[in-house]
């Protein structure tokens, strides 16, 4: 739907936190319409914003069948908050309503964010982002572009958790499950 949108399925390749590839043959972004919506209005609104700059999806609807095996890796584990428990719905990407995303600049390359995709430490939430600032771990360049991600997701309709700041919701859990199916 939108060609100057990126994809780089992290979970299609075993450069994730489990080490292993558990989508098998995904080469297009998929979303429920709705997300997908406001997905598209994001990618406008960092166009008008910076010329060149890309979104760069890592993550979007998830099948439960991929959420199990991710919740079997961390459920007795201190990256439990990372990862929604399957047996209590899953989480919005088990719904398509929620994206794992990132900005790249007009050469492709990544912008700093602080931490790497999927770093599961305090370094990559975002309730507490002006100490991490000041006590420089994460950089002044990091916390501008968290920023500008951030506001344009939020401005497109999309809203956050604390833990990652490259997740973005794009409605409720208790909308997700009135609303809309579960990917199974």
């Amino acid at each position: 739907m939108d060609s100057s949108l990126m994809a780089d399925f992290k979970y299609a390749t075993d450069d994730n936190f489990m080490g292993r590839a558990v989508y098998r043959g995904l080469t297009s972004v998929w979303l429920h319409p709705d997300a997908a919506n406001k997905l598209l209005k994001a990618s406008d609104l960092l166009k008008n914003r910076r010329k060149g700059y890309r979104l760069l999806v890592y993550d979007a609807a998830r099948p439960m069948f991929v959420q199990r095996q991710m919740w079997d890796l961390v459920k007795r584990t201190a990256k439990v908050n990372y990862v929604s428990n399957p047996a209590n719905g899953g989480g919005l990407h088990n719904y398509g309503m929620a994206v794992d995303i990132t900005i790249v600049d007009p050469s492709g390359r990544l912008l700093d964010m602080g931490t790497a995709f999927d770093f599961f430490g305090e370094e990559a939430h975002i309730n507490n982002e002006d100490y991490l600032l000041n006590t420089g771990k994460i950089s002044h360049e990091a916390y501008l572009n968290r920023r500008l991600l951030r506001g344009i997701m939020r401005e497109a309709g999309f809203t956050t958790i604390i833990y990652e700041w490259w997740h973005f919701n794009a409605c409720s859990r208790n909308v997700a499950r009135r609303d809309y199916r579960v990917i199974e």
